[in-house]
Order: C-alpha cells, then sequence, then structure tokens
C-alpha cells in the first residue's frame, strides 16, 4: 500500500482533515490526515496499526490564500486524533505519580502529547497538550479561546502559568482549585474567571519574576473579595517540591482560618 498516493488523492487543503477507514488494516474510521503549511500529518489509531508519518507536501499559492481567510470556522472542537481512554496516558501519569484520578485527559496520537481541556460553562471551547517525548515546543496550544484552564472544585483559585501545575494545585487540596493562565499573561478572561473564588494564591514560576506580585497586585484591585497572596515558589508547583507545597498548605490554611 502506497501511503502517498493516498494522501495526494485526497487532495487537502491547508487545514483540512480527512477521517476514514484505514487503507492498510482496513479498521473502521480510524485514519485521519490533516495538512498543514509543515506537512501533512497521518494516523491510524486502531490498535495494533502502526501506520503514522509525516509528509511533505508542496505548497500551492491557492493553498496559503485559503489558510488565511478570516472565515468563521465555527464552534472549537478537538481534532479526531486527540482521543481519551489511553495507555499512553496511564503510563504518563504512573512515571511521574501524578495524583490525576479524576482529572480529565485525552492524547495527541500525532504529537505524542498529554491534552488538558480548557472548559467554559461545561462545553470543551480550548485545549493544551504537553509533549512526552523531546519534540518542541513542549507545550501546544490547540484553539484561542483566551480562558484559563481550570482543575479542582475549591473556593481558593491558585493561579499558575501551566495545566500540570494547575491540576496538581486542584488535586492536592480540596479547598483548591488550579487555574493555569497558559503562559505570562493575564488577560481580562483571566480576571472574569476568578471573580467567583473566595481567594487566590499567585504562585507562577519561580523564572517568572516580579510577575508574581504584579498579578496579585492587579488581581487585588480588580477581584471584590480583595483576597490575594502571592506564594513564592522554589520551584515550578508541578514538581511539588517539599518547601512549596509545605507554603502552599500554609497559605490555604491561612485562608481557611479567615473565612
Amino acid at each position: 500500500m502506497n501511503i502517498s498516493n493516498v494522501i495526494i488523492n485526497l487532495d487537502l487543503k491547508i487545514g483540512e482533515q480527512h477521517k476514514g477507514d484505514c487503507p492498510v488494516c482496513g479498521g473502521q474510521n480510524t485514519f485521519t490526515v490533516t495538512r498543514t503549511i509543515e506537512g501533512t500529518l497521518f494516523n491510524c489509531y486502531k490498535a495494533g496499526c502502526k501506520i503514522a508519518g509525516r509528509k511533505t507536501t508542496s505548497i500551492r499559492v491557492s493553498d496559503l490564500q485559503a489558510s488565511n481567510t478570516s472565515e468563521d470556522t465555527g464552534p472549537f472542537v478537538l481534532p479526531p486524533h486527540v482521543v481519551s481512554n489511553r495507555q499512553e496516558i496511564t503510563e504518563w501519569i504512573n512515571r511521574y505519580d501524578y495524583p490525576f484520578a479524576n482529572v480529565e485527559l485525552y492524547y495527541d496520537l500525532l504529537e505524542n502529547r498529554i491534552v488538558f481541556p480548557v472548559r467554559h460553562e461545561g462545553v470543551i471551547v480550548d485545549a493544551t497538550g504537553r509533549a512526552t517525548d523531546q519534540r518542541q515546543p513542549k507545550w501546544k496550544r490547540y484553539g484561542s479561546s483566551g480562558y484559563a484552564y481550570v482543575s479542582g472544585e475549591g473556593e481558593i483559585a491558585v493561579v499558575v502559568e501551566d495545566a500540570i501545575s494547575a491540576a496538581v494545585a486542584g488535586a492536592t487540596d480540596a479547598n483548591c482549585t488550579g487555574v493555569a493562565l497558559l503562559g505570562t499573561s493575564l488577560l481580562s478572561s483571566h480576571v472574569e474567571q476568578l471573580q467567583g473564588y473566595t481567594g487566590a494564591i499567585v504562585a507562577l514560576d519561580p523564572d517568572a519574576g516580579k510577575k508574581t506580585l504584579q498579578f496579585t497586585q492587579e488581581l487585588r484591585g480588580q477581584l471584590p473579595h480583595n483576597k490575594v497572596f502571592a506564594a513564592r515558589l522554589k520551584d515550578d508547583l508541578k514538581y511539588r517540591c517539599k518547601r512549596d507545597m509545605i507554603l502552599m498548605k500554609e497559605k490555604i490554611q491561612e485562608f481557611v482560618e479567615q473565612q
């Protein structure tokens, strides 16, 4: 079976995807082809089928014009190659001993990423994925919603940079909800999401520098409860440094005692 011919015959434009039966193993609706400017990605996610890869395809002027249109593409939808209930997810959790039994996770079959869905009002509006191998960039944003990734059901928001740190915060203490900015920018949409919490702890990565204090001051002026504190971490929260976890528990206890 010549996969190159199969891909060429699909005649996909940049940004288009195809999902159908696998031409190699015959799996029903398990074969996906996605064309991007960087090339054409293909994969069969039926267990046992090892068809996957990237083909370099020529770029036509019409392709570039089509990919640059501002036409509304409708609601965000996870790509077909981002799936749930994969062994790779369990292996990744076990490898790092993450307490993520109740964290919603997906797996990107094409790029080997653990994917954290971003929900707003119960609907998936975006996602962020962390590479499980050495590929760059380590993190990929699948949409452009502007919303933070949220994990947990506590009344205290722990403001962090990435989804893993947010999931760690939400899973470590029942009083906390991890809120990941998915970067080092504080947007109006983030502030809106933080309005419903009784307090917030800003716990950015140490290399964020002065932004930890800067965001703390900004949120104190924008949140109605004004209970916003900074946590000066020694390491990223996702690494669960013993000193940092003790510090977080102390901050959380302060909030609980004040309520």
